[in-house]
């Protein structure tokens, strides 16, 4: 028998405000038809004044615990994802463990930007096939409206807040690629890129958290052939194809960038798990956001095969195959 790392819950949070296209409109010298056009963006949700990204990951927890039938106090350990933490320490996955009314188990934070729910994810799973954690909760979380510049009509219009979350439980599989659960990952950095999409602040630089700064056209060249490269990778590792794909589950970036992933792997639209028209780029939270919107809707069903990519700052990008 083989050990899995199987998800058995998935939820989402969003905040309350819905920033159309056309609010942008008042102040920047855009258009909502250059926005769809060049992203696939048509709104996201930006997060109220005092509205933090621990307490987007808390709400979004607790709907993943409720669809696994779970309390608090069966997780054994709390990995989130996140570039905009509350404070600059402790972590945000702590202030979680303490929102939930968790009084054991372990709690950490993961960073590799809109890639991060892959590394938690990579991560989560480790910990369940090491033996160190039977229960994990893997979240995705950020504020990212609070580093935007709003000058910067190539940035700000493209990034969202919200919070998505996941239970993985150890179960037992047979070994095979028709297992539930994590089948493989794949996972890379090339620090050699980091100007490409950086904030420029920090603790050590600048002392305040600072702006998003992105090359837009040279990230895109990089992240189509990156995340299809990545993907197949991960398909190979669990000995399967894209055949085999009932869901490609993207980070939500750009309309293109997942159109062009999705063509390089030979699959069509129909099977990919698109949000980002209404979510628009939400970092780390992209992934689980849009699991929990396949799963809410129907799409996504036990025993599909799901490929999860995405390519973030570093550059930091990477892949997970899980059978749902």
């Amino acid at each position: 028998m083989t050990l899995r790392a199987v998800a058995t819950g998935v939820g989402h949070y969003l905040p309350e405000r819905v920033v159309p296209n056309s609010e942008f409109e008042s102040f920047l010298d855009t258009t909502d038809e250059w926005i769809r056009t060049r992203s696939g963006i048509e709104r996201r949700h930006f997060a109220a004044e005092g509205e933090t990204t621990s307490q987007m990951a808390i709400a979004a927890a607790k709907n993943a615990l409720d669809m696994a039938g779970l309390q608090p106090d069966e997780i054994d350990a709390v990995v989130v994802a996140t570039s905009t933490p509350d404070l600059t320490f402790p972590s945000v996955a702590t202030m979680v463990q303490s929102g939930l009314g968790m009084t054991r188990g372990f709690a950490y934070d993961v960073q590799a930007v809109c890639a991060g729910f892959i590394f938690a994810l990579t991560n989560a799973n480790g910990l369940i096939l090491s033996g160190q954690a039977e229960r994990v909760l893997v979240i995705g979380a950020e504020t990212f409206s609070r580093i935007m510049d709003w000058t910067d009509r190539s940035t700000c219009v493209l990034f969202g807040d919200g919070a998505g979350a996941l239970v993985l439980e150890a179960r037992t599989g047979s070994g095979t690629s028709q297992d539930r659960g994590i089948l493989s990952c794949d996972l890379n950095s090339d620090g050699r890129y980091r100007d490409m999409l950086y904030v420029d602040g920090g603790v050590s630089t600048s002392g305040a958290s600072g702006k998003l700064r992105m090359q837009g056209n040279p990230l895109f060249r990089q992240a189509v052939s990156k995340l299809t490269e990545t993907a197949e990778r991960a398909l190979e590792k669990a000995s399967l194809g894209s055949a085999d794909v009932d869901w490609i589950v993207p980070h939500q970036a750009n309309i293109r960038i997942i159109q062009g992933t999705a063509k390089k792997m030979g699959l069509p639209m129909e099977q990919v798990i698109v949000t980002v028209q209404d979510h628009g780029n939400t970092s780390a939270a992209s992934i689980p956001l849009a699991l929990s919107v396949g799963v809410q809707e129907g799409k996504i069903r036990e025993g599909q095969l799901l490929v999860t990519e995405a390519i973030g700052g570093g550059l930091a990008w990477g892949s997970v195959v899980i059978r749902w």
